[in-house]
């Protein structure tokens, strides 16, 4: 069995004004195209309120690095109180969304993830030997790797809905 781990979690929170449908791409479209991440989007679920929904997005993204290590992160989507709005900016008139957004992140490095080693007990523990003395600083050099990732996708997701509610400088009609 391939072992996962760790390496990284945490989460954002915003509320207000977004464009939600273009967050959700910029979203997708940075870990396929910046991380270079398969996605697969493991959950969506929207639950309708009277004037507004909830929807809870459940992604996981991995990227084979070697024949022995994988990344993988994990994105949960958490949000609350969708609506639409109209705004005026400059005298014209416009539809975005507001509510609240929480998006948290994972991510996790996978060892042997094709269970090579899995065979038996000498392959188990010729596994531990090859990860603790020979490939100690490759090792953290992936986990280095993963957690700047992570790093980077939620630094983007913060400076797009900083930038969106710069745009939506706005009176709420």
């Amino acid at each position: 069995m391939p072992e996962k781990e760790v390496i990284f979690n945490s989460k954002i929170k915003n509320s207000g004004p977004v464009h939600f449908k273009e967050l959700y791409r910029f979203c997708y479209d940075w870990l396929r195209e910046e991380a270079n991440l398969v996605v697969v989007e493991e959950k969506y679920v929207e639950k309708l309120g009277v004037d507004s929904k909830n929807i809870d997005i459940k992604w996981s993204g991995f990227r084979k690095i070697t024949d022995y290590f994988k990344h993988e992160i994990k994105v949960e989507w958490s949000v609350i109180g969708l609506k639409d709005i109209e705004i005026e900016k400059n005298g014209k008139k416009s539809k975005i969304n507001t509510g609240s957004i929480e998006i948290k992140v994972k991510g996790v490095l996978i060892r042997d993830y094709e269970a090579k080693f899995e065979q038996n007990a000498s392959k188990k523990f010729m596994r531990a030997i090859y990860e603790k003395w020979v490939i100690p600083a490759r090792v953290e050099e992936y986990e280095s790797k993963l957690i700047s990732e992570c790093e980077e996708f939620l630094d983007q997701v913060k400076a797009y809905l900083a930038l969106e509610g710069q745009k939506a400088g706005i009176v709420q009609i």
